[in-house]
């Protein structure tokens, strides 16, 4: 999707609460018409990064009136997806280099060793994937002893995982995600870029929250919009400034184009932080 006017520019963002104004903070108004405008442009090549499945970023993107994607990192980062047309096509690739983590164990292979756990169940089909476990917890154990003895079962089969863990507030009980070690946001997001040859000085990631840490302090060009989280915000502020490397995070403040900086306006102001000329695509009023 490169064109003429110059070298590609991957954009990388999460979805919930980044690009998507699903959170307690008001949206600028020309906020998302701007974003879809930056993503048509010739030199974009745009990639949501979400925990949510396929089916939940097409739903996203239909009732929020979202730019469709080149690519699609999803299911808590354990598939990507490339746009081809109107089909979502699975990047194999990816799949492939996930994979390695588990070695010759089957999804399958690992539920039967997890299964005999008392407080985890696991949950539908359509949860599920070749590269991640999805259980439901029982909120009523003790959860630091029970996510002890499942890592300890998983270490046994000589895998390289990581354990997920959140808590589904409205329905009162936990969420359990088993995953190859190196199904993650900034892994997903490296991958893409070398695929697709794009320089680090044209990757920008923007985010929002506890779990795109990892990419908003890789080293990698990234924002934080202005209504991240303000403990999300120091997190990410510490590791870089110990790193240093304070200059790759760019914290939206609300000062483009009259725009407030949450959600997609403060994606555009961080885009043209990095990458200046992204002002003159949007049509920036310069004093």
């Amino acid at each position: 999707m490169t064109g003429e006017a110059g070298p590609a520019l991957l954009l990388c963002c999460d979805l919930d609460r980044t690009v998507i104004p699903n959170g307690a903070d008001e949206e600028s108004p020309m906020a998302r018409p701007l974003f879809r405008e930056l993503a048509a442009r010739p030199e974009v090549l745009l990639a949501y990064v979400s925990g949510r499945h396929i089916a939940l970023i097409d739903e996203a993107i239909a009732e929020y009136g979202l730019p469709v994607p080149d690519y699609a990192v999803g299911d808590v980062g354990t598939t990507i997806y490339r746009r081809d047309e109107d089909d979502w096509l699975p990047v194999i690739e990816w799949a492939r280099e996930i994979g390695g983590d588990w070695g010759t164990l089957r999804h399958a292979d690992i539920v039967e060793h997890l299964s005999q756990i008392d407080g985890i169940v696991l949950q539908p089909p359509d949860r599920q994937n070749l590269h991640k476990l999805s259980f439901f917890v029982d909120l009523e154990h003790e959860i630091s002893p029970l996510l002890t003895l499942i890592r300890e079962r998983l270490a046994n089969l000589g895998i390289r995982f990581s354990l997920i863990w959140s808590v589904d507030e409205a329905a009162g009980m936990g969420l359990l995600d088993v995953l190859p070690a190196s199904a993650t946001k900034l892994h997903a997001v490296e991958f893409l870029a070398r695929r697709l040859s794009i320089d680090d000085s044209r990757l920008v990631f923007a985010g929002d929250s506890g779990n795109d840490l990892p990419v908003l302090c890789s080293g990698h060009q990234a924002v934080l919009v202005r209504n991240a989280a303000h403990e999300v915000r120091d997190a990410a502020v510490k590791a870089l400034e110990e790193q240093g490397m304070r200059d790759l995070l760019y914290i939206a403040r609300g000062d483009f184009m009259g725009m407030n900086g949450n959600y997609c306006a403060g994606v555009l102001e961080g885009v043209r932080h990095f990458i200046p000329e992204a002002g003159e695509w949007l049509g920036e009023v310069r004093a």
